[in-house]
């Protein structure tokens, strides 16, 4: 950490360190932000921006940015605000890491920071005639300002984005989302093959796209606002309904991160619970993408296959848990209550079940010539482009980039297990389709070691940490990322310190891979036949909950 303190102290003198936290905490102002930005990107490596959390410190509004060295897997994170709450701009990141598009957007939407040069400032989430930005601490949320609305939102036609000239004066600038000439369908928001209530807007020429504008916010729940009302165990709830194909992996994240800001040790015995019930989903998760993804192109069979062997990993959560998909069983220390008696013998038997299965897959589909002219160069993202991004799980490793959170940063254990992280290097759907059935027999070697270390650690054992029943966390912030389904998914938690007896959250943001994922729909679509952008997306395999929380 001294080391990328002085250098970056070179690059940028001006900025102020602080390297009491995990990662180094360089603050900087906004004049020296997209200069700074640059060279850590070029002359650093810091060549991925794993996050971008919008902020509201009561005296000024700005964001934290969480960067990575792909290279030395090194984590940094600057904090840039602005004290100007009536106009608060800050300098925009997008053209030296383009998944800062979107997630400066969502910034825009619900804190009303905008970004100078950014080439689209629209909202992204919420209806364009919305007044006021909710994640705001001055936010009026009385049912004047933002009636209920029962006419229909007027398209965006028109783009809009602040830009400053070699003077520095900014001035605003309109563009158009599509020209006058182009042809747009409506795709969605109830077309199944969006698999949720996503829409795009697609130009098209003939039968080929030419551009896709994404518009996403149908099903926003404000989940990170409500979780300012509530206590640190109350906000466990909303992770697995995010994306509930990886409810097990996204609460046992917030878990960490705030067990991370406790100083709380978990019994090794909850670790090695909530890794197997991690694996277990991510099996389930990849069974569902392989059934959706060969429905989509008609194979009706090979659904029902994936289906069929998904109900083997469900009734282990069922008899664990007492339910199916919405568990609640990871908590604060470790997990709620120890495992069924049969637990290790029904892991097992899954197993052996899905492995024997995936030569059936295979036979049935991947070979299929049908599947294969329509997936094998289809929809190709480069290695520089996923990380540019912000590509991670399968689809980024489709790509050949080493993104796996379980080898980078591991966590609960997994530096004890032997596994390969599996990486193609086509970028194509077709590789992202291989990438998840390779991790499937992955999850299983990782299970069938889990359930050894299990069965040593005896029948039954001590599965949860001793907690406090009033949770209080020191005034700091953290951030947790865990291996997810989709990719890695980040958790950012800040806490004022507050003495009151129930402590709610200051901000809670969740980083979900489903978000970026979208950012690359236009990239992939372009260019490729309309038939082609549901296998693309399907393929992309992102969930529509895990994008608009």
């Amino acid at each position: 950490m001294a080391d990328l303190k002085e250098q970056i102290g070179k690059l940028c003198p001006q900025a102020q360190f602080d390297t009491e936290g995990e990662f180094l905490l360089i603050t900087i102002d906004d004049a020296q932000w997209h200069p700074l930005a640059v060279s850590l990107k070029r002359e650093l490596h810091f060549d991925q921006l794993m996050a971008l959390v919008g902020m509201d410190w009561g005296e000024a509004l700005g964001v934290m940015c969480y960067l990575t060295n792909t290279e030395s897997g090194d984590i940094v994170h600057v904090k840039v605000s602005t004290a100007n709450r009536e106009t608060p701009r800050l300098h925009s990141v997008s053209d030296v890491w383009a998944v800062a598009n979107y997630q400066e957007r969502e910034v825009y939407d619900f804190f009303g920071i905008v970004f100078v040069n950014h080439p689209d400032m629209r909202r992204f989430f919420l209806r364009n005639d919305w007044v006021g930005h909710p994640l705001r601490k001055d936010y009026d949320a009385s049912p004047e300002k933002n009636p209920l609305r029962l006419d229909d939102e007027t398209n965006e036609d028109y783009t809009c984005s602040w830009v400053e000239d070699d003077k520095g004066n900014v001035t605003k600038k309109h563009g158009l989302v599509f020209d006058f000439d182009e042809y747009v369908i409506n795709f969605g928001p109830q077309h199944p093959s969006t698999h949720g209530v996503m829409r795009y807007r697609v130009s098209l020429d003939g039968e080929i796209v030419k551009k896709v504008d994404v518009v996403s916010g149908y099903i926003h729940r404000g989940i990170e606002k409500m979780c300012e009302s509530l206590t640190w165990p109350q906000t466990l709830l909303y992770t697995e309904r995010m994306d509930y194909m990886a409810a097990h992996i996204n609460r046992h994240c917030l878990c960490l991160c705030i067990e991370k800001a406790m100083g709380l040790e978990v019994p090794r015995r909850a670790e090695l619970i909530r890794l197997m019930m991690d694996e277990l989903m991510r099996l389930s998760s990849h069974l569902l993408s392989y059934g959706c993804l060969t429905m989509d192109q008609g194979t009706t069979t090979a659904f029902f296959y994936g289906f069929r062997d998904r109900e083997l990993i469900y009734d282990i959560f069922d008899r664990t848990c007492g339910a199916r998909m919405s568990m609640s069983y990871s908590t604060i220390g470790g997990v709620v209550a120890d495992v069924h008696p049969d637990f290790v013998n029904d892991v097992r038997h899954a197993c052996d079940v899905i492995e024997k299965n995936m030569k059936e897959y295979h036979q049935l589909f991947t070979g299929n010539v049908i599947a294969r002219n329509r997936m094998v160069g289809v929809g190709t993202l480069s290695r520089e482009q996923a990380v540019d991004y912000c590509i991670t799980g399968p689809s980024g490793r489709a790509s050949g980039v080493h993104c796996d959170v379980r080898k980078t940063h591991p966590y609960s254990r997994y530096e004890e297990f032997d596994f390969d992280e599996v990486t193609r290097t086509g970028g194509d759907s077709m590789a992202r389709y291989m990438v998840r059935m390779d991790e499937m027999l992955q999850s299983i070697k990782i299970l069938r070691q889990a359930c050894d270390k299990l069965e040593q650690e005896g029948i039954q054992g001590e599965y949860c940490a001793k907690v406090p029943k009033m949770i209080k966390l020191p005034a700091g912030h953290w951030y947790q990322q865990v291996e997810a389904s989709r990719g890695a998914f980040g958790v950012y938690i800040e806490s004022d310190g507050d003495a009151k007896p129930f402590q709610k959250p200051y901000r809670m943001h969740f980083q979900t891979p489903c978000f970026n994922l979208i950012g690359v729909v236009d990239l992939t679509c372009r260019d490729n036949m309309i038939a082609d952008l549901i296998t693309i997306t399907a393929s992309i395999d992102f969930v529509i909950p895990d994008i608009d929380r």
